[in-house]
Formats: C-alpha cells, sequence, structure tokens
C-alpha cells in the first residue's frame, strides 16, 4: 500500500511521517492554500530527506512552465496536477518531470480518457480537494483504467481501513485527517493512519504495479 501524506510544511513533519512509515510526501504549492509552501523552504526540506522517498509537489491550474520550474527549483520527483487541467498541458508536463500524478474528482468523465494526460498514476479526489470530506466510493466504479489509483478526500486514521476495503486502491493520500491544526501534523495520528492503512490492506491481494522513484531528490541540472 503507497501511502501520501500530503500538507508538508515543515521538517519536522516530513521526518515525522518518513518515520512513520510513509512512502511519498506531497508539498502543496497553491496560491492561497493554508499549506501552501515556498519553492525554496521545500528544497531545504528535500535536501535533508533520506532516500527512497517520493517528494511530490502539488499544483492547481497553475501555469505549466511554472510546474516545471517550481519542480525542479525545489528537488522534487513528481508533479500532482489537481485542478482542471488540459490532457495537452498535462501531457507536456508529464514529458518534463521525472513523474506525473493527475487528480481528477470523483465521477469525472475525464478519467476515462486518463492515456491521454500522459499520468503515472491517478488520484480521485472529494469534489472540494482539502477539504476533508469523504465522497462516494461507489462512484468508483472499480474499472482499471491502466494507472495506479490513489485515493484521496477526507481520509482519516477512522475510516482509511473501511475505504481501503471498499476502493481497494493502490494507494491512499491524506492532509488533514492527519492534523493538529491546517499545515501541521499530528504524531498519533499519522501513526494511526499508517498502521491502519497498512493493516487494512494486508488483507487484500496486493497490486504490483509501482511508480518508480529515485533514491536522490530531483534536480533539473544533471539533465
Amino acid at each position: 500500500m503507497f501511502i501520501k501524506i500530503c500538507g508538508i510544511t515543515t521538517e519536522e513533519d516530513a521526518l515525522l511521517s518518513i518515520g512513520m512509515g510513509a512512502d511519498a510526501l506531497g508539498f502543496n504549492f497553491v496560491p492561497g492554500s493554508v499549506r501552501q509552501i515556498r519553492p525554496s523552504v521545500a528544497r531545504d526540506i528535500v535536501k535533508r530527506l533520506p532516500g527512497g522517498i517520493m517528494t511530490v509537489g502539488v499544483f492547481r491550474n497553475e501555469l505549466r512552465d511554472r510546474v516545471i520550474e517550481v519542480t525542479h527549483e525545489a528537488g522534487l520527483q513528481a508533479a500532482q496536477l489537481h485542478g482542471h487541467e488540459s490532457a495537452d498541458d498535462s501531457a507536456w508536463i508529464a514529458e518534463r518531470v521525472p513523474t506525473m500524478i493527475k487528480a481528477f474528482v470523483a465521477g469525472d468523465p475525464s478519467m476515462d480518457r486518463l492515456i491521454e494526460y500522459g499520468a503515472a498514476a491517478v488520484l480521485v479526489d472529494a469534489p472540494e480537494p482539502g477539504s476533508g470530506n469523504v465522497f462516494d466510493w461507489t462512484l468508483l466504479d472499480g474499472r482499471d483504467r491502466g494507472r495506479p489509483l490513489i485515493l484521496a478526500g477526507g481520509l482519516n486514521p477512522l475510516n482509511v481501513g473501511k475505504a481501503i476495503e471498499s476502493v481497494q486502491p493502490w494507494g491512499v493520500d491524506v492532509a488533514s485527517g492527519v492534523e493538529v491544526i491546517a499545515g501541521r501534523k499530528d504524531p498519533v495520528l499519522v501513526r494511526e493512519f499508517i498502521t491502519n492503512a497498512r493493516q487494512a490492506a494486508a488483507d487484500i491481494e496486493p497490486d504490483e504495479s509501482e511508480l518508480e522513484i529515485d533514491s536522490m531528490p530531483y534536480d533539473w541540472r544533471n539533465e
């Protein structure tokens, strides 16, 4: 089970999440978000992380050139497009970052054209991303769209097990569900979320698909 802790704003929370067993960390670059972080701050955090952790920049309706610029500046391994980005722009970005994750609102018919977006994985969220609200999981029809499915939207330690049992996603993503206040993680909630997610996944036949990640922070200057 791939577990992403999103909305990281401090090195302390980044190391906490990794220490509890997270596979990926998300850094929010959406203007106006309570979890927004500057690229330079994100890069300082990423440089001090151990290898083997996927670092993801979260963007919403951002200019495609800016997505590339920030992903490179922060030394991240993936860009997550969490808005109404077109298939053409998404595919363009996917060609210029190590990994691209495309987020959709549950029930969005655009998921049927996922291959056009060039995404390595698809993330499905509630209609109001970041609200902490759970959506109707039956909106996910269980069809295999050829990419790993990451489930988000109102997940927390109490419901993540049921979510995994119901949807059987490849991964889960959480932000507000493990926070003590917006932008700051609660160690107990992070531990319980990861523990409950792994326990729920243990009874489900594992999905062998993987997202390839580098062991070191991404640096465009090495290209």
